[in-house]
């Protein structure tokens, strides 16, 4: 397989063209012949001029890549090398959506052919590769794993707006159905993955070494956040005994705040889910998610308190939510805990303006029912700053006294502005 892409003879798809997918697709395009596949045509017809819908990518990013983007399952029945790349979310409940994996995975089935190999990047709990998504490919291709095609597993390590740990520089971790698949799929990602990859021993452990890398995360950010509570409480700036900790060698320098996007607060749900599946309940885990999740309001409820105290009037004050995306520097506003903090704020009859250089003003109208303010006002009760985007970080005392009331509070939920805001009130996590 791995020869027969270098020499092109055949050609590698990518299905999902995403955050993840679009990147993927475009880095081995400078190596191999790709499809790159996704069903939103609008998404397609960006790609074809050079421009990526998530913006991420460079126009120069597209140039001198041998790629063909479509939406045709007759043009994807000609890779012999797939990768799924779709998002797996959560529901309102918290339980794991596998609809896109799914519906990629019945997209698979029409196309596979005897001799292919099909690698799933998507994160999902240890066993969905072979107990959801290989039964889906099996039944609709008439074909059995091993003997007529390869599965494999590589969990995508993509970080958003991330320049400098991009997919050739973060080592790969990558698995196979068998030992032959697993050397294959590892030379096709040596390819393009200049740090190396890591062979797991098999397609749960390298799903599972996924789920754990962001759950690690998540708790670490939770107990942050618990922390920041209770010093708030003693008066001590949160940021300032994070620093004089960090002193230590050992220190693991984590930082408060809110915890979107689609993958910390996403990940953890998979693998307790599962572990509920086989009789286990978290304690550990969904402890800290719950403390995450309940971060917005826990920020909404000290700015409504500062506003009690220094006017009274909570229904006629106004807020200005600086930061609309889950995190600094990009658009994606996939599970932006800032929309749980202006929904706190307006369920106290509080007018919320919001204000961000990266977020697209429809889609939050669409996903959460807020738009992006047309002006800043002069008169606002407090400001949130909820993400520490490159644009904000110039701002001085200056700037939030001429946009805020006399009595007006700061809250700087990232501590950009330590030691910097004396005219007004300040907070911060």
């Amino acid at each position: 397989m791995y020869k027969e892409l270098i020499e092109k003879k055949e050609k590698l798809a990518v299905i999902g063209l995403g955050y993840v997918g679009l990147p993927i697709a475009l880095e081995f395009a400078r190596k191999v012949t790709v499809i790159g596949f996704d069903i939103n045509e609008k998404r397609i017809e960006m790609m074809k001029q050079g421009i990526d819908p998530s913006n991420e990518l460079d126009k120069e990013e597209f140039e001198g890549c041998d790629i063909v983007f479509t939406n045709s399952l007759d043009v994807l029945r000609g890779a012999k090398f797939f990768i799924v790349a779709v998002p797996t979310p959560v529901d309102e409940h918290n339980v794991p959506d596998l609809t896109p994996v799914i519906r990629a995975s019945e997209t698979v089935g029409k196309v596979v052919k005897k001799g292919d190999y099909v690698v799933f990047e998507s994160t999902v709990y240890p066993g969905c590769t072979e107990e959801d998504c290989l039964p889906v490919i099996e039944k609709l291709s008439a074909l059995k794993s091993v003997v007529d095609f390869k599965l494999g597993y590589s969990p995508e390590r993509i970080n958003p707006g991330d320049k400098q740990h991009t997919l050739a520089s973060i080592v790969k971790v990558v698995s196979g159905c068998d030992a032959e698949s697993l050397e294959e799929i590892a030379k096709t990602y040596e390819l393009v993955v200049k740090a190396g990859v890591h062979r797991a021993s098999s397609i749960k452990v390298a799903e599972a070494a996924k789920i754990i890398e962001n759950t690690q995360r998540d708790l670490n950010i939770a107990l942050m956040n618990e922390l920041s509570i209770i010093f708030n409480m003693m008066n001590i700036n949160t940021y300032e005994v994070l620093e004089a900790a960090g002193t230590k060698w050992n220190f693991l320098k984590f930082q408060p705040g809110l915890v979107g996007g689609h993958c910390i607060g996403v990940d953890p749900y998979y693998l307790t889910y599962k572990a509920k599946e086989l009789g286990y309940d978290s304690q550990v885990i969904l402890a800290g998610r719950n403390i995450n999740d309940n971060m917005a309001g826990y920020v909404a409820k000290a700015v409504v308190q500062h506003i009690i105290k220094t006017s009274g009037d909570v229904k006629s004050s106004k807020v200005l939510v600086k930061g609309a995306t889950f995190k600094e520097n990009v658009s994606d506003i996939r599970n932006s805990k800032v929309a749980d903090v202006v929904k706190a704020l307006q369920s106290y009859y509080i007018n919320v303006d919001v204000e961000d250089p990266y977020a697209d003003s429809d889609e939050l109208k669409h996903e959460y029912g807020f738009s992006l303010t047309k002006s800043i006002a002069d008169d606002y009760d407090a400001v949130i700053v909820t993400v520490p985007h490159n644009e904000y970080k110039t701002l001085d005392d200056a700037y939030f006294t001429s946009i805020t009331k006399s009595f007006g509070m700061v809250a700087d939920l990232k501590g950009i502005y330590r030691n910097t805001i004396h005219n007004r009130t300040y907070w911060s996590l």
